[in-house]
């Protein structure tokens, strides 16, 4: 189970990884003891086998060598593997302040999302202002509940790659 905050490894990205030597930050994590890396990775995407490849090809050179990994560790999860990610996740919320009937609304779409297909609902909502992203989760939702279950968890296991990746670029950027 995801422990309630996030282990970091501070590592500070100035700019784009591309051209660029490892920054001090990364060479920590390249360096951290395994177990620890692990557990860091862990809290980025809840797969125990993710974690632990992604963590054995340490050293990774640059942040752009470290989300190449991370997301072809992620495209090879067998199915059991990608359920263990899934249930370790929360489903997007709504900020506490919102009106009563946004929160009735959202946790209905989710209990609908979740009867259909068995796992909570996730969206990488990278991009989106906050005021934008409740209307993107809803609209997440609905539009994904039309799936059938096998185009779903294409969807899903694509949006758990893109949330592993931004998890990773805040890990090793100390944010």
């Amino acid at each position: 189970m995801r422990p309630a905050t996030r282990r970091a490894v501070p590592v500070q990205n100035s700019g784009p990884a591309q051209g660029r030597a490892a920054a001090p930050e990364l060479d920590r994590f390249n360096t951290a003891p395994s177990a620890e890396a692990e557990a860091a990775l862990l809290d980025c995407f809840g797969s125990r086998r993710w974690a632990g490849r992604v963590a054995a090809h340490r050293p990774y050179p640059d942040l752009d060598a470290l989300l190449a990994a991370a997301d072809e560790a992620g495209y090879d999860l067998p199915p059991p593997d990608l359920a263990e990610a899934l249930a370790a996740e929360v489903s997007p919320g709504l900020h506490p302040a919102a009106p009563h009937s946004a929160h009735l609304a959202l946790r209905a779409a989710h209990a609908a999302y979740e009867c259909r297909f068995g796992h909570v609902f996730v969206i990488c909502l990278d991009g989106f202002e906050p005021a934008e992203q409740p209307d993107q989760v809803l609209a997440g939702i609905r539009a994904r509940l039309a799936h059938d279950p096998d185009q779903e968890r294409v969807v899903t296991a694509d949006e758990m790659r893109r949330l592993a990746r931004g998890r990773i670029i805040e890990l090793v950027s100390g944010s």
